[in-house]
């Protein structure tokens, strides 16, 4: 099976790192659209020292908008299913946000990723970092994804969803507790709507 990696990109050594540790067949490159001459260059370096063996793709994301980049980075997670490639995911580049959204992407698509690292500046280790998920049952992703509509009465939440009044309220307590609804507001966090992508 050929292996994908899925890179935020900053410096050169962390993603040449991962190629020459996982050696993909392709490498998608997450980064901004106006992303800085630095990271412009390192991604035309890239291109010109591996792509001749290695297909380089660049996915256009956002910076700082979490729940952009987690969207994105699942996009291309799916595409690459979709190609029956194994998955490996790099966030040692880039902003923090960006490193984030590319992290909770993989969250939301756990079952599809075979390992998310981070390279060390200092001495390019690589470190495995888990590989975690949301925790949401169909019901309580399904209050979530409905929440996102109009109508947000716990009376109407109970009718779309097919499930008592009671069971509405524990589910919506459980989501608070999670941090996926707001504590004041019946209204989904930027975290429900991570979990939700």
């Amino acid at each position: 099976m050929d292996y994908t990696l899925i890179s935020t990109i900053y410096s050169i050594e962390p993603i040449m790192v991962c190629i020459t540790q996982f050696s993909p067949k392709k490498v998608v490159l997450l980064r901004e659209e106006d992303a800085p001459q630095a990271k412009l260059k390192v991604e035309q370096i890239i291109s010109e020292t591996v792509g001749n063996f290695i297909d380089i793709e660049t996915k256009i994301t956002s910076l700082y908008d979490v729940v952009r980049i987690a969207k994105d980075t699942v996009d291309v997670i799916e595409n690459e299913k979709a190609n029956n490639r194994k998955l490996f995911v790099n966030i040692s580049g880039g902003r923090k946000p960006q490193a984030l959204g590319a992290l909770f992407g993989c969250y939301a698509r756990h079952g599809d990723i075979e390992r998310i690292v981070y390279v060390t500046e200092e001495d390019s280790q690589t470190i495995d970092l888990p590989i975690l998920n949301f925790g949401l049952s169909p019901t309580k992703r399904m209050v979530l994804e409905e929440l996102t509509k109009d109508g947000k009465s716990v009376k109407n939440l109970a009718i779309r969803i097919g499930i008592s009044r009671g069971m509405t309220y524990n589910h919506i307590r459980e989501l608070r507790e999670m941090g996926f609804i707001s504590p004041d507001q019946l209204e989904i966090t930027t975290a429900g709507k991570l979990a939700i992508i």
